[in-house]
This record gives structure tokens, sequence and C-alpha cells, in this order.
């Protein structure tokens, strides 16, 4: 049995997550003050976990430690490949060849530089809204036109709209489409028959595709994921983007596995991207596919228990707000629409008001208005004095909108 329910301090170990919220969320220094000491702030953001890391991965790292020179390193062997592939034939059925396989620090330094390798300066980049911002901010770093398409809420539950999607994927100059899968913020897991569907219009209209699968591994209880690579296997177009760093919280070790299928791409990515990996990252996810499961199998069952209280807290003490339970991620996706209006922040709220850290819909690109986003990668004490401070806040809430400066 692994322990989720030890509180982990961080500060002062330059973590995103304590030490550099206000520069993310609020665009502000450290001269920004509130009512709450940092360290009273309860921290439901940043897309990391407040479990330790897995001792596996520990471990991994120290014996390569034990090598003593960290010089320049790339995945020259199989046994990375190895590790990896059978992680992914384990858990999805799908296999890749290890020519396809490359090397990134990360998906988003990988989405920077893939959206400029395949599209051109007056080409658009089309993706399903709402969505995680990097997928915007890699089009508007290569200022690339961004198209998007908005999904259908239906109590909560989010589907594609085909014949938008398809109107927008027939312009001659969409050329590529990023696709989240399972999806962020919604969490949901693409069903097969709507993965065919997509697979279909991008083969039609002979759009580059890129997926980002970095949440696959973190799925709820019984669910399955599919990769799209599975359903659209001859097609050459695909750039498949997986990682470590969410499932077994070593996003700072900065390891992504891209799988890139086009021949000519992929030279144009090993010719062009710095193509050095960090040792210790090498051996903490390979340490990781090889045995992390069993960790991996008890964070699952502890993430559907944090889901299933957040859900029967809120319904309890703020009926009125909107929650369905994820089928991925530890994300989870709120409607306060009955208590906000669309152009307030609901991030300042909540940290001025409820000394809570969290990220609001205005981050998600459009069609989020009034949502908020929570991490429950928590222990359980943690989570439910996050939930008690956001439910008597909304609680308090004057009828005015929340017009604070940050």
């Amino acid at each position: 049995m692994y322990d989720f329910d030890e509180i982990i301090d961080r500060k002062g170990t330059n973590a995103m997550n304590t030490d550099g919220f206000r520069s993310y969320i609020f665009h502000a220094d450290e001269t920004m003050t509130f009512p709450y000491k940092d360290e009273e702030f309860i921290r439901m953001w940043v897309a990391d976990m407040e479990f330790a890391t897995p001792d596996v991965v520990i471990d991994g790292i120290r014996e390569r430690l034990d090598r003593r020179i960290f010089g320049y390193t790339r995945v020259f062997g199989q046994d990375y490949y190895k590790a990896f592939a059978k992680w992914c034939m384990d858990r999805y059925g799908w296999s890749f060849p290890k020519e396809e396989l490359v090397m990134s620090n990360g998906i988003i330094p990988a989405l920077y530089e893939l959206v400029d390798y395949i599209t051109k300066p007056d080409e658009k980049v089309l993706f399903l809204t709402p969505s995680y911002a990097y997928f915007k901010y890699a089009a508007d770093f290569n200022r690339r036109e961004c198209v998007c398409s908005d999904l259908v809420d239906t109590d909560g539950y989010y589907t594609i709209d085909f014949e938008d999607f398809e109107r927008k994927a027939a312009d001659p100059k969409t050329t590529l489409f990023i696709l989240c899968s399972p999806h962020n913020p919604s969490g949901r897991i693409w069903r097969e028959d709507e993965l065919r569907k997509l697979g279909d219009i991008i083969e039609k209209h002979g759009l580059w595709v890129i997926s980002d699968e970095i949440h696959c591994d973190l799925i709820r209880c019984g669910q399955t994921h599919i990769p799209l690579g599975k359903v659209m296997p001859d097609y050459q177009r695909l750039v498949t983007c997986m990682a470590p760093s969410k499932t077994f919280n070593m996003a700072g070790l900065m390891i992504s596995n891209v799988m890139i299928r086009d021949g000519e791409l992929r030279a144009r990515w090993l010719d062009r991207h710095y193509n050095f990996d960090n040792p210790l990252s090498i051996a903490a996810a390979q340490a990781a596919y090889e045995k992390g499961g069993p960790w991996l199998e008890e964070l699952r069952a502890y993430l559907d228990k944090n889901f299933a209280f957040t859900q029967a807290y809120l319904a309890e003490h703020l009926p009125k707000a909107r929650m369905r339970i994820s089928e991925a991620t530890y994300l989870a996706w709120v409607d306060l629409s009955a208590y906000f209006q669309p152009d307030e922040h609901l991030p300042a709220f909540f940290a001025y008001e409820a000394g809570v850290l969290l990220e609001g819909g205005d981050m998600f690109v459009q069609n989020s208005d009034c949502f908020i986003r929570l991490n429950l990668a928590c222990p359980k004490v943690t989570l439910a004095e996050g939930l008690r401070r956001i439910c008597e806040a909304v609680g308090t809430k004057h009828t005015e909108k929340y017009t604070r400066v940050v």
C-alpha cells in the first residue's frame, strides 16, 4: 500500500505549484499580496500532483546516479523502447516501430516545434474547445491562425460537433488538427466510434494530426483509452505524444515520447531539434514503465474516491454547481455559471476570498465561461479543506460581480 494521504511540504523547491503561481495565474510579481500567506493557500491549480513520485522511479534515478557521469545523453539502446512499448501494448493493445520514437523534453515544446515543421505561414491549426491553452499558444507563437470547433456540453458531458468540425477541416488552409485525448479540461475519453469519425474526416481532408495523449494513463477504474494511432493504423500524417510526467508526477524531469510516422517529418525533427536528453530522466521514465504499474493502480483508485467525494460535497454544499465525474485526468471541470457572470475573474475571487488557487475557464481558450478546473490529485484532507473554502466563499458571495483588478 502507498501513502497518498501524506502531506509533503514543497515550499522552497522552486516548484511552480508553490512559488510560481503569481506569474502564471495572475501575470504578477512577488509584490502581489493576498489576505492569505503563501503557505496558507490550498493549491488546486497546476496539473501536477501533491503525491510523492513512486519509489521505483526514485530508485531508478539513484541507480543512474551511481554511474557518476552525466554527459551528453540520448536514448540509444533497446531497453527504453522495450519498456515503453510494452507499457503501450499491455495497456492499450497498441504498438509502434522503434524508428518512429523520438524524445522531447516535454509535449508543449514538441507542439511549438511541430506546428512550425508541419504548417506554412498562411495555414491554420484546428482544435476542439474548451482547449488546453498551449495548443493555441503553439499556433500563436508560430503566427498561425487558430480555428476552434466548440464541443457540445450536455449536462457536463462533452461531445464533438462533427458537422462543425468537418466544415472547418474542409478549409484548404486548415492543415493541422491538434487532438487532446483524453480531453483536457473535460476529462472525456473519446470512444472508438468518435475516433473513427474523426479519423474519416482527417483522412478525407488530408489533415496532419498531433494527438496529445499525455493523460491516457490517468483514467478512472474500468475505463479504457484508445490511441488514435490504433484506429488509424496506416495514416502517415499522425504524430502521437505520450509521457510519464503526469502519470508518475515527474513533470519537472522533462521527458516525453513523440511517435512520428512520416519519415520526412521525422527527419526534419531529428535535423532541427536539439536532440539530447537528461540521463536521470531517461532512467526515471524507464523505471516508471517497467515497475510503476502497481503504484498507478492504487493512485487511480484513490483518485476515483476523490472524484466521488468532490461530486457529493458540491451537490450538498453548492447545489447549483454542475460537475460530472471525469472519465480521465485528475482534474475536475466545474460549471459555476449559476453563481458567476462570464466576465468575472474566478481565479482572483477564490484566491482572495477563499485562499484557494485554481484555474478558471478563461485559461481554456473559449466555450468555458464560468468554469473552474480543480486539481484533485491531493490528499483527502487537503481536498476537503479546499472544497469547504470554495463552497463557503461562493455561499457568502455578494451579488455584485467580482471586479478586483489583478
